[in-house]
């Protein structure tokens, strides 16, 4: 049948406009599949194990002990190799962890059946059911009595034998990138396992895990720049969360003592290797404590993680083995910046030269003040150089808008960034719980908005109002899942680690 026969008949019509050969074949086996009564598209299928289960629950089985115990499976998966050698058929099925091989005899299924799996393409899904036995090679194999077609794969799989190795058609089509490289379905589930251990650590704590809003009346909680929407019905400007910390700090006025949300949120910014627009949040908050003791929880949730996902307590991650022994360097911001950039304290005082050095590092966004400048270039000089985890302390209390002033410098805030591979993983503070200072605070934010500053805070005064009804001392602290499971999964790049990164459409 060529291919604008097919093109007629609405029931082969595909996405792709010109059908390769292959897409042809696939094509017309599927309608012979039908022309035999075969259901194409079945509304279920009667399994007993998963290929990842068949793999973990007998491969420690000898051929010996398969003998004896002529276990039975129903498996279904998604056929990734075929080897057909006259009338029988070595093949392998797999899911979304493992893979499994599978023998095909003629005189064992008829040679009906046998012929009917000719019509079978690399890529359709089937469920196979049969005995388990091991090859003369010692492989675990599934001696296929019964074959029940479950559904077609109407193109070609990407690079058959080597994977899937189109950095950005990995992204766009992460199913083919699911299909082709079990290491990529590997890091997804080390990073559901992460989720579920941090839920476990904050549960068992006497944590309330909540949910809070995803679209703010006014955007605050942190320092970037929002997405905007409009509410029809309200007729009332909305924006996309950029963090849920004034909430959260407002169950903590209403008695919360401790919360935890795990949270999407969304920023408006640029799109590298560690910054999605999209992205998952940690956010905690505990009554009565200060950020000394969150430094010592951070330290602890993160042994604890590394020990229950891998086993011990260092990972490797590029060309470093990063240590979540207890305890971790405390630096002060200014002294990292010091310690890290190359610059002398005298040229660091200077506050007229760091601001044109900063404007240097960022002409697009160039600093308005000191301590805006001297973030800028512990961002861009420092932070790249700090490997293993290390608290940076006390940054300067105007980039702080959130934080309580430390007691012996006022200029400083009470707050850290925990820094890993050169990338922020953490950030934590004593809160600000005086209403009056805060008021204050987001007032000058506003001032500085009004020069063009759009990452500025908002004057948000139902916050400052919950905040006269009494907030106790609070440590707050805010994780970056998605950088998290980077470091726990080796990988370089944060869409190796978002199934759908937001990508520029072509």
């Amino acid at each position: 049948m060529s291919s604008s026969d097919l093109k007629k008949e609405s029931d082969f019509r595909l996405v792709q406009e010109e059908l390769s050969d292959q897409e042809l074949v696939r094509l017309e086996k599927w309608k012979k599949l039908r022309e035999k009564g075969i259901d194409v598209f079945p509304h279920r299928a009667e399994q007993t194990h998963s290929v990842f289960e068949v793999v973990r629950d007998f491969f420690h089985l000898s051929r010996e002990e398969l003998e004896e115990k002529q276990y039975q499976v129903k498996v279904p998966g998604r056929i990734i190799a075929i080897r057909k050698m006259g009338r029988a058929t070595f093949f392998h099925i797999s899911d979304f962890r493992d893979r499994v091989q599978v023998y095909l005899r003629e005189d064992l299924i008829g040679p009906e059946n046998y012929e009917l799996f000719d019509l079978f393409d690399i890529g359709d899904f089937i469920q196979v059911e049969g005995r388990l036995f091991r090859t003369r090679t010692g492989e675990l194999t599934i001696l296929a009595e019964k074959m029940i077609f479950l559904a077609k794969c109407f193109h070609p799989l990407p690079e058959k034998w080597h994977g899937l190795q189109d950095i950005e058609l990995r992204y766009r089509k992460r199913y083919l990138d699911l299909i082709m490289n079990p290491e990529s379905g590997e890091t997804f589930r080390i990073r559901s396992e992460l989720i579920k251990k941090i839920r476990q650590y904050f549960d068992e704590r006497g944590f309330i895990e909540v949910e809070t809003p995803m679209m703010h009346v006014m955007p605050g909680g942190a320092l970037a720049r929002p997405f905007k929407t409009f509410h029809q019905a309200l007729g009332i400007n909305l924006y996309l969360r950029i963090a849920p910390e004034l909430y959260l700090k407002r169950l903590v006025v209403g008695g919360m003592e401790r919360v935890y949300e795990i949270n999407r949120s969304f920023r408006n910014e640029g799109v590298d290797s560690q910054h999605n627009p999209e992205f998952t949040m940690l956010e905690f908050y505990q009554a009565y404590i200060d950020f000394n003791q969150l430094m010592e929880m951070t330290e602890d949730l993160f042994l604890f993680l590394a020990r229950e996902i891998h086993g011990h307590e260092e990972l490797p991650y590029g060309d470093n083995l990063i240590s979540f022994q207890k305890p971790w360097p405390r630096l002060k911001f200014k002294e990292a910046i010091l310690q890290y950039s190359g610059l002398s304290a005298d040229r660091l005082e200077d506050e007229k030269e760091m601001m044109e050095l900063a404007g240097t590092l960022t002409p697009e966004a160039k600093p308005a003040t000191y301590a805006k400048a001297l973030d800028i270039i512990f961002d861009k000089m420092a932070k790249e150089k700090i490997i293993q985890p290390t608290f940076i302390i006390n940054p300067p209390k105007e980039i702080s808008p959130l934080a309580k002033a430390n007691r012996q410098n006022p200029a400083e805030a009470d707050r850290f960034e925990l820094l890993i591979a050169g990338m922020e993983l953490a950030n934590a503070f004593s809160e600000l719980t005086d209403p009056f200072e805060q008021r204050q605070r987001f007032e000058e934010q506003a001032a500085m908005r009004k020069t063009g500053d759009e990452e500025s805070h908002l004057v948000d005064l139902d916050y400052v109002e919950a905040l006269e009804y009494g907030l106790p001392p609070t440590g707050g602290e805010g994780i970056g899942i998605d950088r998290l499971t980077m470091i726990f999964t080796n990988q370089k790049s944060i869409r190796e680690v978002i199934l759908f990164p937001l990508l520029k459409p072509r």
